[in-house]
């Protein structure tokens, strides 16, 4: 992955269904490392379903279209695959794993990581080292991670676990479903940090939203509208601030 500055993500005409119902109907987007995009749009418009494709969660029909993100073609490869080529999804509804602390969990996901890319697995004194490093950014107990993972977690203590991991795995690509939903303003502001740290580095982040709220402390180069399972218009932070005001019903009829 040295060679990722000569590398965009490139969805060209993407056409899904779900047990025949069409889902994303010829969808097309590009990103360039760096950049940070948004994707709105009503409730059933394939967002969740975007999101779920790039990482390669099954049960989804890809009719046709392609994905190409740093010269690989993402539609031919495993889950685990993109995991180790640096795509990461935060889930909208995180699960309760229960019997598996949060700790081991982070451990042996991270450790899998560095076996998968021919490096030596980290010590358990260095790996508390990085981790603690991590928590604080997003202001997390020791007593916290030690608890089973997510299990009796609240909304808000979920998602800044997903975010812990994120920024653990330091992910090159990185898609953020509905990450405000349930996020209280201290909540959402942690959040936010640690996904702003990620985007310092140049990676790239797509953020998919219902509500602008999470788009004031992520500002994005670009909001995309997805309506029907395709992308009917694009702009700035300033189209998202029109979403919050006057709704979607303008650009849908207009589309």
């Amino acid at each position: 992955m040295d060679s990722i500055n000569n590398y965009r993500l490139e969805i060209k005409d993407l056409v899904v269904k779900v047990e025949d119902k069409l889902i994303l109907n010829g969808l097309t987007l590009s990103m360039n490392k760096g950049e940070t995009h948004a994707i709105m749009g009503p409730n059933g418009s394939g967002k969740s379903t975007l999101s779920n494709i790039l990482a390669g969660k099954s049960g989804y029909d890809v009719v046709s279209g392609s994905i190409n993100f740093c010269g690989n073609d993402l539609l031919l490869m495993s889950p685990e695959e993109r995991a180790v080529l640096g795509v990461f999804l935060s889930f909208q509804y995180p699960l309760e794993i229960p019997g598996i602390t949060i700790i081991n969990f982070l451990k042996t996901a991270y450790n899998s990581l560095l076996k998968a890319r021919g490096k030596d697995e980290i010590s358990a004194s260095d790996f508390l080292k990085l981790i603690r490093d991590k928590q604080r950014i997003l202001e997390i107990s020791d007593e916290m991670t030690r608890r089973n993972l997510n299990v009796s977690f609240s909304g808000g203590e979920k998602k800044r676990m997903e975010m812990l991991q994120m920024l653990l795995l330091d992910p090159y690509l990185t898609i953020l479903d509905e990450t405000d939903s349930g996020l209280d303003v201290d909540a959402l502001k942690s959040v936010s940090n640690a996904i702003n740290l990620l985007r310092s580095k140049n990676k790239f982040i797509l953020v998919i939203t219902h509500y602008q709220r999470l788009l004031n402390y992520v500002i994005p180069d670009y909001v995309h509208i997805l309506y029907k399972g395709k992308i009917i218009k694009t702009g700035n932070k300033q189209l998202a601030l029109d979403i919050e005001k006057n709704g979607y019903s303008g650009i849908t009829e207009a589309a």
